[in-house]
């Protein structure tokens, strides 16, 4: 089933496009359990799960062929599955998505209109230090890859971290997305949140291991 053991909670990342080998190192180091979910069944027993990046299209299309998007959809739903989306895994929770094919599903449990390869094709991909919050924690390196442009966000949406003046890391209710690529890097704050969301809800509201 491709899972490891960790003292925190168990969080499955989706195995079927993108950095899951990344996602799974960044959450070895926050000392969160990991699973590969390649099929419906993988869902059970979880605290959270990762989206990762890859392309939103045919992440669309893996999602419906696996079974997986109606089970996810429903967990979603029912916000009793914390859920991180990063780069393409955005899109995917997204209620608008700009520029996307007529066909493609998204989740729409976050309230944003998004824009795909927002920041533009991969030869225009970049790396950016952005502040968190009010900016009195130390800048957040961040990876930038053919990444969605937050367009709008709602009046719930809590927006964490900014790149001028255009949210690129946000939260909403269960569901935490970043347009960049936080497992490219060696910090460790965006994951360490993810995970108080998943095994400490009260502390993660308060800011938890992003701001700390």
């Amino acid at each position: 089933m491709g899972e490891s053991s960790g003292s925190g909670p168990l969080i499955g990342v989706l195995d079927l496009q993108g950095d899951v080998r990344e996602h799974v190192a960044a959450l070895h180091e926050v000392d969160a359990g990991s699973r590969l979910v390649k099929a419906p069944g993988e869902l059970e027993g979880l605290d959270g799960l990762i989206l990762p990046g890859g392309e939103s299209t045919t992440l669309s299309m893996l999602l419906e062929s696996t079974g997986l998007f109606d089970p996810i959809s429903a967990r979603l739903e029912a916000q009793d599955l914390p859920v991180f989306g990063t780069c393409a895994g955005l899109i995917l929770l997204a209620r608008e998505v700009l520029d996307g094919r007529p066909d493609q599903r998204m989740f729409g449990a976050l309230d944003a209109v998004v824009r795909r390869n927002g920041y533009g094709r991969q030869r225009q991909s970049f790396e950016a230090e952005v502040a968190l919050g009010s900016g009195e924690s130390p800048p957040l390196p961040t990876v930038f890859i053919r990444a969605p442009f937050v367009v709008s966000v709602g009046q719930d949406v809590e927006v964490l971290a900014e790149l001028d003046g255009v949210p690129v890391l946000v939260r909403h209710a269960a569901v935490l997305a970043s347009s960049f690529h936080p497992e490219l890097t060696k910090d460790r704050r965006v994951h360490r949140l993810f995970v108080e969301m998943c095994g400490a809800p009260e502390r993660a509201r308060s800011g938890g291991g992003l701001f700390g």
